[in-house]
């Protein structure tokens, strides 16, 4: 029986765009200032000094470290530093309303059937827990987190990555073949199945690359393993 259901965000429960053509923006046009004037923050200076390290120029000046994230931006760089920065931006930016998290009509109803249901459910994202929280905390349904219980990033491990799930059922205390992993990445949901996840692909648009795994174009269409 399915014990635990950990879900991707970009294309699983709210689309690919909304990262790609609003978040990433806001994030990237907001970078420089926000490190010009907040560098001094505890919370943004730890970032900044992973930033160093990370880039192996332990001297870099603030605008140094300004030109190394936005190349990372440019690249798509999946590192902990940049997001934890990108995740403090868009705070403020859900604060002062300039942002509201989408999250699928579909991804809403499964997520408060499974959670009257009793099944925990999980995020486990390459954005920071922190980001993730924001967008559930202020999605245009409302506020979604009282239906999560937890959320990974990459801090738990790349999400291609088996021992990244692994590490997940730990946490959980559950073995893998208890958990069911949705995604629309075919790598990850591989990485989820070498773990003994159980996975479903979702697939909301024509053209997606599958793999072997079961899939569904929307959360009402997952069907939970019964062994």
């Amino acid at each position: 029986m399915i014990r635990a259901i950990v879900m991707d965000i970009e294309g699983t429960t709210g689309s690919i765009r909304f990262g790609r053509d609003v978040l990433f923006p806001y994030a990237r046009r907001r970078m420089a200032a926000f490190v010009r004037q907040r560098g001094e923050d505890p919370a943004v200076a730890d970032q900044l000094a992973a930033t160093r390290e990370l880039a192996g120029e332990p001297e870099a000046d603030r605008e140094r470290l300004v030109a190394i994230l936005d190349e990372w931006i440019a690249a798509d760089r999946r590192v902990t530093p940049l997001k934890a920065l990108q995740g403090m931006i868009w705070e403020e930016g859900y604060r002062r309303g300039d942002l509201t998290g989408h999250v699928y009509p579909d991804a809403v109803e499964g997520m408060k059937a499974w959670h009257a249901a009793g099944i925990p459910l999980y995020i486990f994202s390459s954005g920071s827990a922190r980001a993730q929280k924001l967008l559930f905390a202020h999605s245009e349904a409302g506020d979604l987190t009282p239906l999560l219980t937890d959320y990974f990033d990459t801090t738990t491990g790349p999400k291609k990555e088996a021992e990244s799930y692994r590490r997940i059922a730990a946490h959980l205390g559950l073995a893998g073949h208890e958990i069911l992993f949705l995604s629309d990445v075919v790598d990850e949901l591989d990485a989820a199945a070498a773990a003994d996840f159980h996975t479903t692909q979702l697939v909301r648009e024509a053209g997606m690359i599958t793999g072997d795994h079961p899939v569904a174009a929307s959360f009402t269409a997952v069907r939970l393993p019964e062994s």
